[in-house]
């Protein structure tokens, strides 16, 4: 299985879920997605796989609350893209793609050993 881990390098969480898939010897390619911005294609399909572009969204964090409020509540997917174009950060991370086509975002230790059938 292909396992692609979305997020940003210097990410606490992105790290924690790379040191798991790596002792846990899951093969999987990193995508910083300051580096490599997502598609606005690529951002409908998560969206659409997340379950809508709020869920995508982290807006606990500290971009998302310096955003003014006229950006917080885009009306049409293309403000949308648009936002998450320019603040990739906004994503909540990280995002995991498997070749199945399945995506989960966030990490958890139960959480990944669920996604990757370890320890049942």
């Amino acid at each position: 299985m292909t396992t692609t881990l979305y997020g940003l390098k210097n990410c606490d969480t992105c790290k924690k879920a790379s040191k798991w898939l790596d002792r846990f010897g899951v093969a999987y390619t990193f995508v910083d997605y300051r580096d490599h911005k997502p598609s606005p294609e690529t951002l409908v399909e998560w969206a659409g796989k997340a379950g809508g572009f709020d869920a995508l969204v982290n807006k606990s964090s500290t971009t998302w609350r310096q955003l003014p409020d006229s950006r917080k509540s885009p009306g049409s997917e293309a403000e949308w893209k648009l936002l998450l174009r320019e603040h990739p950060q906004l994503i909540r991370r990280p995002v995991v793609i498997t070749d199945d086509g399945t995506l989960s975002q966030g990490f958890s230790d139960n959480g990944f050993k669920a996604r990757f059938g370890i320890g049942k």
